[in-house]
């Protein structure tokens, strides 16, 4: 695989150790003749262990196989979270460091999650593109304030912050772009 098919979730092994992607930045050339570079941040899915590399677009890296099964959030604890697969009924725990980023959308009654598992272990977890959730607080809304562009901060039950309009108030369901934590619509 090349490092420009690389994605966020997917799981590479580098020097005999697994990594699973935690986020691809692209760095355009600013020359003509530059290569556009590509910055992957990595977890060691086993000693937990962060990794910063640096490639070219044709670099070749070495995938690991996963499982992708559709997974549901049974319940968190301090230290991990516990999964079901939707198919078998198994169940899986990870730690919530494992899936630090993920943990922000991580409500009751979210679907579509995707787990990742290889040989039997739940490696990480891919939440869908947009999550519908409930702003827990915010200032109050202003009335009129759809014809401005101007945002407010709003936060969720899970920690997460983002910045929605100013006509949305405390309570409202919003929809929320996981990959870039931006709001989307009222839900």
């Amino acid at each position: 695989m090349k490092a420009n098919e690389l994605k966020r979730g997917m799981v590479v092994s580098i020097d005999g150790n697994n990594f699973i992607v935690k986020d691809v930045a692209v760095k355009s050339p600013s020359s003509r003749s530059g290569n556009t570079l590509y910055k992957v941040q990595y977890r060691n899915i086993i000693t937990k262990q962060k990794l910063d590399q640096t490639y070219k677009g044709d670099d070749v890296l070495q995938e690991v196989e996963l499982i992708r099964r559709l997974m549901q959030l049974l319940f968190r604890e301090q230290e991990s979270c516990t999964f079901m697969d939707s198919e078998s009924y198994e169940q899986y725990s990870i730690d919530n460091d494992a899936i630090e980023n993920e943990l922000l959308y991580l409500v009751d009654g979210v679907e579509g999650i995707m787990g990742l598992i290889s040989e039997g272990q739940l490696l990480g977890i891919e939440v869908p593109s947009t999550v519908e959730m409930e702003i827990t607080e915010t200032s109050p809304s202003i009335k009129g304030a759809s014809a401005s562009a101007r945002t407010k901060p709003a936060s969720f039950v899970t920690g997460l912050i983002i910045q929605v309009p100013e006509y949305i108030s405390e309570g409202e369901r919003v929809k929320i772009n996981t990959q870039t934590n931006e709001f989307v619509s009222r839900a």
